[in-house]
């Protein structure tokens, strides 16, 4: 008997254990199930909780963003006004030279020689006018005697007229001369004027940005004037930017403007509109207005032909309590539960203009206006945010708004510096970074 019951106490303890594995394989689906559910429980939550940000102080602007370049405000390209061989070149790309100062020289030689003919034919000329002043002299004796004599009646009136003709011809081939050492003169002025433009003097003071010949070689300056060298004033940069037709009526002169180039980091330049050219550029059907300001480089950091990124600033506020605009919504229509009766509504139905309000200030689709965003002080009706108090209950709070730009809004009265406002519907996932303080809230655009 005892030799029989081992075998079925063997048998009962493996159909024992292989009961038991589909209840191991449910204990380890069920742990399974409670997991996942548990972390998407988690996820939802994190899901649901407010995004919340603090009521600060900072700066609102508003600004009209443009491309565009940098040039000298003052340069000239200095060319030669002779002909010849260039001798010699005292300066080099860079050099900074003062208003009078020798650029280059230009052979001389031909020039020189035209400025010694001129002046022996000057000398010539002016020979012969003592010979000529001498006839007129004797021609006036000579008339003056025979005048005499024909009062005495000891000469004859053909004499007489023969003096008068031979004076007047004196004195007329007299002023023949002077006229042609006039002429005379003003040649050798011209030939003294082109020996001295074989030397080139810096018209201005400034920097030497470029220099278009070589020594040796041969400038031709029959026709145009060729370019040898050119100076520019870098103490003062123009920036000279494309805007687009559909901000340039958002542009004035005398508004503030500021830029940055691809290299300075975040370092700005200010300066203030000065013109608008008045006819447009237009490429590929884009119609784009060049707009000009000045900017001083005393440190000569900017440089010719860099880019310049340029921001117009129509509206601005310096150091004010700003809110998230995401974290604004206007008043909405009323429920169905709380409106009133028909009876009520129509002995107190209001006129077209107070309808068209109600529509403006109850429909959360409309912007506020481009005044409402510019003006500061100008408060904004019916607007609202939920104040989170530290115990963590929301509490609905009118405010009254002042300038605002895409992303924040001025805040005139209804908060305070540090409270907690709701800003927006929820955080995007529980592995969000909390650090980025400067990534715009969810919910861009303070509408619901």
């Amino acid at each position: 008997m005892h030799m029989q019951s081992k075998p079925h106490s063997s048998v009962t303890r493996w159909k024992r254990r292989i009961l038991s594995i589909p209840g191991a394989i449910v204990l380890v689906i069920a742990i399974i199930f409670t997991t996942v559910y548990a972390t998407q429980r988690e996820s939802t939550t994190q899901e649901n909780q407010p995004l919340l940000a603090v009521v600060e102080r900072g700066n609102i602007e508003n600004t009209v963003t443009a491309t565009g370049s940098l040039q000298p405000s003052n340069s000239v390209e200095v060319g030669a006004q002779v002909s010849g061989q260039l001798e010699k070149l005292f300066v080099e790309v860079g050099d900074k030279v003062e208003q009078g100062q020798l650029l280059a020289q230009i052979d001389a030689s031909v020039k020189a020689q035209q400025v010694e003919a001129s002046q022996a034919a000057l000398a010539a000329l002016e020979a012969q006018r003592d010979s000529r002043q001498a006839a007129v002299k004797l021609a006036e004796a000579n008339m003056h005697r025979q005048e005499q004599m024909l009062e005495q009646k000891a000469t004859s009136q053909q004499e007489f007229d023969t003096a008068i003709n031979t004076l007047v011809s004196s004195q007329s081939s007299l002023a023949q001369l002077e006229a042609q050492i006039q002429q005379s003169r003003a040649s050798l002025a011209s030939d003294q004027a082109e020996l001295g433009y074989t030397k080139i003097y810096a018209p201005m003071a400034g920097t030497i940005v470029a220099i278009s010949v070589k020594e040796g070689q041969t400038l031709n300056a029959s026709q145009t004037a060729p370019t040898v060298l050119t100076i520019a004033d870098l103490s003062i940069m123009t920036v000279e930017t494309d805007v687009s037709e559909a901000d340039i009526g958002k542009l004035t002169p005398g508004m503030k403007v500021y830029f940055t180039t691809l290299g300075s980091g975040n370092r700005r330049w200010y300066g203030s509109l000065e013109q608008i050219l008045p006819t447009p550029e237009i490429t590929n059907n884009v119609v784009l207005y060049t707009a000009l300001f000045d900017v001083p480089n005393d440190d000569q950091v900017l440089r010719t032909s860099m880019t310049a990124q340029a921001f117009f600033i129509t509206s601005s506020a310096q150091d004010v309590i700003r809110i998230p605009v995401a974290s604004i919504r206007y008043q909405a229509p009323q429920r169905h539960s709380e409106r009133p009766s028909r009876a009520f509504e129509k002995d107190n139905a209001p006129t077209n203009t107070e309808k068209q309000k109600t529509s403006r200030q109850g429909d959360p689709s409309i912007t506020p206006t481009a005044d409402m965003k510019n003006k500061r002080r100008r408060p904004t009706p019916d607007a609202y945010v939920t104040v989170v108090s530290a115990s963590g209950k929301q509490q609905e709070r009118q405010v009254e708004l002042g300038i605002s730009s895409r992303v924040y809004a001025e805040v005139i009265s209804g908060l305070t510096e540090g409270e907690q406002i709701v800003a927006g519907i929820s955080q995007a996932s529980a592995g969000a970074n909390k650090n980025d303080k400067n990534r715009p809230p969810r919910g861009f655009g303070g509408f619901r």
